[in-house]
């Protein structure tokens, strides 16, 4: 009797310290699910609806499977309720490396679009397996297109892991949308469009090769309150489409505002201490060159910054008007004497279909986002946009003297000021007479009049 009431106490022992510790981990899952809202049953696609495409959508174990299905356009599987701020959790498995997918934030629908087959639109995590390797980036599906490119932040380029199920993270807080891959830090535009609308899961279409591939798409989780945002590393680019906003984020990573917006401070004329009396206007928010005769620095003339700078990072928005020329330079020293425009390394800006120039020099180097008559720009027609849009320039000079510039998030070319490669493409070029033409230390920043309407905003600079 005593053997058996020692081996029943010392069952029921264990079976307490079994269920207490099954109790522990249960709570310690719900507290870890606390604030956590499931977009998905695991059974069937309650809460879920399909638009646009005819790619169909269904449940697999515990995942909704969309199937690739040639001839027909991009699909979405879109939430029936709206989200405005919120924190979204993804786990997605993308068949095959030349596919794609996406999943979209605050997104609408046009039903009238497409001749009546309806077209979805808004900000989208891209889920790109092709060497392009840009997941996590965020497209504007149906409407701007590229917002932010792997190119900006290519240490993320790595984290995808392909034939996998990976870990995505969505952080759309304000007009802040942050995006993660894996655990990894990929993209953050800050962008005033769209405060609020439907949560999508993206199969896009293929070519027929494809039909029959599955995207996975599981574990689709969001929270909705009390949402604390996630800082993101300080080197990491950030793209902010409000106009002359200068965000936190951009402050605590070093950037300042080299136009504010409303007045001349910080410039001057090429030719003399004050800014120019004519040829600039300043209005809405928009510096811009007024329009002359095309030719160089023949009305108000060039205006550079008042501070010079050694390495840097400088973005700038800047819009054409049909036919129209000018550039941004910089390690420009004002010291030698020119009758036009001054002289430093340039960054081409130009209506490449209208204007003589394009056609000049050597092999298009002469080219919007070029390297001015010295290195033709990627001739990729996608970062380039329309004519009377605004496009986004970038010039990245570190430390060492590697150049980059990038168009819309596209990386268009590269080079090493000084190097023997630069020295001989100055030696086949205009500015072959000009010694040590762009290696100055340092020099100011300079907006050119080339005698063509070219509207200015959101110039940003952070010293590198």
């Amino acid at each position: 009797m005593k053997r058996t009431y020692l081996k029943t106490a010392l069952t029921s022992s264990f079976t307490f310290l079994l269920l207490s510790s099954l109790t522990i981990s249960c709570q310690q899952e719900n507290k870890a699910e606390e604030g956590w809202e499931s977009l998905f049953n695991g059974k069937d696609l309650s809460g879920w609806k399909p638009l646009a495409g005819k790619a169909d959508y269904h449940v697999e174990d515990d995942a909704i499977v969309g199937v690739m299905t040639k001839g027909t356009p991009n699909s979405f599987l879109v939430t029936e309720k709206e989200y405005g701020d919120f924190i979204l959790e993804v786990d997605v498995k993308l068949e095959g490396n030349t596919t794609n997918s996406g999943i979209q934030t605050r997104s609408h629908y046009d039903s009238t679009a497409n001749n009546g087959s309806g077209r979805v639109y808004g900000r989208q995590l891209d889920i790109d397996p092709t060497g392009r390797a840009w997941t996590g980036g965020i497209y504007d599906e149906g409407r701007r297109e590229w917002l932010y490119t792997l190119e900006l932040n290519p240490n993320a380029k790595t984290a995808y892991k392909p034939n996998e199920f990976n870990h995505y993270r969505i952080e759309a807080i304000g007009n802040e949308t942050k995006t993660w891959v894996n655990g990894v830090p990929a993209a953050f535009v800050i962008d005033s469009l769209d405060d609020s609308g439907f949560i999508a899961l993206q199969v896009h279409s293929i070519a027929d090769s494809l039909d029959g591939k599955k995207v996975y798409f599981k574990n689709i989780k969001i929270q909705t309150k009390d949402l604390k945002a996630t800082e993101f590393p300080k080197d990491v680019y950030v793209v902010n489409t409000i106009a002359n906003d200068l965000s936190e984020a951009e402050k605590a990573a070093g950037y300042a505002l080299l136009f504010n917006g409303k007045d001349t401070t910080g410039w001057h004329s090429a030719r003399s201490d004050k800014f120019p009396e004519k040829g600039w206007k300043i209005e809405n928010g928009i510096i811009q060159v007024q329009k002359s005769d095309g030719g160089e620095s023949t009305n108000g003339g060039d205006i550079v910054t008042n501070k010079q700078y050694k390495a840097f990072d400088l973005s700038f928005d800047f819009k054409l008007t049909p036919g129209a020329n000018s550039g941004v330079k910089y390690f420009v020293t004002l010291d030698e004497a020119t009758k036009g425009s001054a002289i430093g390394p340039e960054y081409q800006i130009l209506d490449d279909e209208l204007h003589p120039d394009a056609k000049l020099g050597k092999d298009g180097n002469r080219t919007l986002a070029s390297l001015y008559d010295l290195i033709t720009s990627d001739r990729n027609p996608r970062p380039r946009k329309p004519i009377g849009e605004w496009n986004r320039g970038r010039i990245v000079v570190t430390p060492d003297n590697h150049v980059t510039y990038f168009l819309n998030g596209f990386k268009m070319l590269e080079f090493v000021r000084g190097s023997e490669d630069f020295r001989k493409l100055v030696a086949g070029s205009k500015y072959k007479d000009w010694k040590d033409f762009g290696e100055a230390e340092q020099g100011h920043i300079l907006l050119q009049d080339h005698g063509d309407a070219v509207a200015f905003r959101s110039i940003k600079i952070k010293e590198l």
